[in-house]
């Protein structure tokens, strides 16, 4: 059996020690140890410029909170990017788990068969063809004339009994589902 790395592997892999040499060089050769605070931020090399070109430089604003110490300042900027981090990997995970869903939706409304999946009330999943046999008393027919047929729009329930059409309010007919999730 041969192993094989797949390409976005490959890459991802590649990127990776792109980001940790850029990380790891200027520690290793030693850039900015002429300078007194050797990796400042963009902020202070620009206002070093600024005095250095423009002495008698007034800013226009002062900042709204001064921290009273570089630890607390790095503190909130840390708390700050932890924040954005967070907004963005919730918004990728939305699109995706939306993308995920419609493609599970076309999917059914594709062809929905005994292997499809209903959702119960409690999160669990059954196969369509269980949920129907449970419903029916043991049977499974999933012929297209009886009631329990994908599409039908029989009334199906889920696992609590909602009673619901299998169109559901206004969708398609299918396997009811939570609409909200």
């Amino acid at each position: 059996m041969s192993t094989r790395i797949s390409r976005n592997t490959k890459i991802n892999g590649l990127l990776l020690l792109v980001v940790v040499a850029l990380a790891v060089l200027p520690l290793v050769l030693g850039l900015g140890d002429h300078k007194e605070e050797p990796f400042t931020g963009a902020d202070a090399e620009a206002e070093t410029a600024i005095t250095e070109l423009q002495p008698d430089y007034e800013p226009w604003f002062s900042p709204l909170y001064e921290p009273p110490s570089g630890e607390i300042e790095s503190a909130l900027f840390a708390l700050q990017a932890a924040l954005g981090a967070g907004v963005l990997a919730y918004y990728f995970g939305l699109r995706r788990g939306r993308r995920q869903g419609a493609a599970l939706a076309a999917a059914d409304e594709g062809g929905a068969g005994p292997t499809d999946r209903a959702v119960r009330a409690d999160g669990a999943g059954l196969a369509d063809g269980a949920a129907r046999a449970d419903r029916a008393g043991g049977t499974d027919s999933g012929s297209p004339g009886s009631p329990e047929a994908p599409g039908s729009g029989a009334a199906r329930s889920d696992a609590q009994g909602s009673g619901l059409s299998a169109a559901g309010p206004g969708g398609p007919a299918g396997d009811v589902r939570d609409r909200d999730a």
